[in-house]
């Protein structure tokens, strides 16, 4: 899956993305605000192992680079569930600090949401943020999300015992052009 909006591209990770990789998910800022499996500090032999990772996976956009520029500025993806939960997905998404600012979070997030819907087939797309990643909540607030619960003392992350914010989008509010 290749998706082109003005200011960005998602597509597949490449062995030519590893070094922006090291560099820009290398960030005690962005570790802080994701889960534990995303490691810290992260090395080449990290980066290889995730672009690694990403060539065997079938799902199109469970894994995705956002390149900005011709370089690899962060990463954004659908994590699908299962069962009865399996027209609903999970996005998560980083930016390299270099980028933040700039609206390119939310542009890739819309983006995402809007393939998940028209080409995937999904009725709900959600998130789960970190209470103290206020960045992440207005990223989704800007993509049309709408939040829908507190999970009080949900995550520990780095020692430290927080709420995770449940936002999402479903099809049906979403505009008549992504509901396909």
């Amino acid at each position: 899956m290749i998706i082109e909006t003005p200011s960005l591209t998602l597509r597949p990770w490449t062995a030519a993305d590893v070094d922006a990789l090291v560099k820009n998910a290398n960030d005690r800022r962005i570790w802080a605000n994701v889960r534990d499996r995303f490691p810290h500090p992260y090395t080449r032999a990290d980066a290889e192992g995730w672009v690694a990772l990403c060539a065997s996976r079938a799902q199109p956009a469970e894994a995705l680079a956002i390149v900005v520029d011709g370089e690899a500025a962060g990463a954004i993806g659908l994590e699908r569930f299962d069962d009865v939960h399996r027209c609903t997905a999970e996005i998560g998404y980083w930016l390299g600090a270099a980028y933040w600012g700039r609206g390119l979070a939310t542009e890739a997030v819309i983006a995402l949401t809007r393939a998940g819907f028209e080409q995937l087939g999904l009725e709900r797309v959600q998130a789960g943020i970190f209470d103290w990643n206020r960045a992440s909540v207005r990223v989704l607030e800007k993509a049309g999300y709408a939040f829908e619960a507190r999970m009080r003392r949900h995550v520990v992350k780095d020692g430290r015992v927080g709420d995770v914010l449940l936002y999402a989008r479903v099809r049906e509010d979403a505009p008549a052009g992504e509901r396909r």
